[in-house]
């Protein structure tokens, strides 16, 4: 894997930028999908316009963290632009009919219990542990999920959307192993010393448990909305197969975890989900008003396409 340079793509990223009123969302082709799509992207597209912030809050955790001002910089975009990507999810599900006047849909339990914990907890983590689990998220859910969408919902505008979002996921997930790539580098004493330290914080211990029903609920969610599950494996794949090329993105060890536990999550034989499944159920029986309220950055959400 060569070296990236990383002015080089800050340009490209400040050079590709676009806005929510580049879309014309009155444009004819919302009436190409089927009562039956709409009942079952609803839920779906609502989980991934969070999961999206989801992304926004772990880039603002690493732009903190990030080693110059340059990666700073291409971590504050690509927050910018994860928060984005989540405007026009919820403009589409507006063009679909999916929302009631202004009222932004609220997020399952799973993606909930992650925006907490990310809030509360995301600024102490160190950028090897968000720039190897970060990924995986963008991998997994949005490589097996926009792939999906582009195949099966015909609508223009959905298509374009997906399309900018799409482009702009692929040079996020370039920056992403070029970082692993650098953070390998780093003595393996210091790595483990930071994974050590990292996993015997108590309350990592609370993002692992909010991590593992996510992937497990998306995954059966992406599965029922009929998205085949090799395609889910390849994503997950890729992963793996961009982490082996560098022989220092290999090294991390936290990579090495989270492409373990890629592993299982795609093998719905595994042991593993005994565990992450009664977490799903466990989860889902929290009742909502114990939860914290939504973050103030939540307000930001909106369809309207501002330039």
């Amino acid at each position: 894997m060569t070296t990236m340079d990383f002015e080089d793509m800050l340009d490209k990223i400040k050079d590709r930028q676009w806005a929510l009123a580049d879309i014309d969302w009155d444009a004819p082709g919302a009436e190409t999908l089927t009562p039956a799509q709409l009942t079952r992207l609803e839920p779906f597209m609502s989980d991934l316009m969070w999961i999206e912030n989801v992304g926004a809050r772990g880039f603002a955790a690493m732009a903190k963290k990030a080693p110059d001002e340059t990666l700073r910089e291409i971590y504050r975009y690509f927050h910018a632009e994860e928060q984005k990507h989540a405007n026009a999810e919820l403009a589409l599900m507006r063009r679909w009919g999916m929302l009631d006047g202004d009222e932004i849909p609220q997020p399952n339990i799973n993606v909930k219990l992650v925006i907490d914990f990310l809030d509360k907890y995301a600024d102490d983590m160190s950028l090897s542990f968000l720039g190897t689990v970060i990924p995986m998220l963008e991998v997994a859910l949005d490589g097996a999920l926009v792939k999906f969408i582009m195949d099966e919902i015909e609508d223009p505008v959905c298509q374009e959307a997906f399309r900018r979002i799409n482009a702009d996921e692929s040079r996020h997930l370039a920056v992403d192993f070029a970082v692993m790539d650098v953070l390998g580098h780093a003595e393996m004493r210091k790595l483990l010393i930071e994974l050590v330290g990292g996993w015997m914080k108590p309350t990592f211990l609370i993002g692992v448990l909010s991590y593992m029903p996510l992937l497990n609920k998306m995954r059966d969610s992406i599965v029922a909305m009929g998205v085949d599950e090799k395609k889910l494996y390849s994503a997950l794949e890729r992963y793996r197969k961009v982490g082996e090329r560098s022989e220092f993105a290999r090294r991390l060890p936290m990579y090495q975890i989270v492409k373990l536990h890629g592993n299982w999550v795609v093998d719905r034989g595994h042991p593993y989900h005994l565990l992450a499944d009664t977490l799903v159920k466990i989860t889902g029986r929290i009742p909502r008003r114990l939860l914290r309220k939504d973050p103030s950055w939540s307000k930001e959400i909106t369809y309207t396409p501002a330039a």
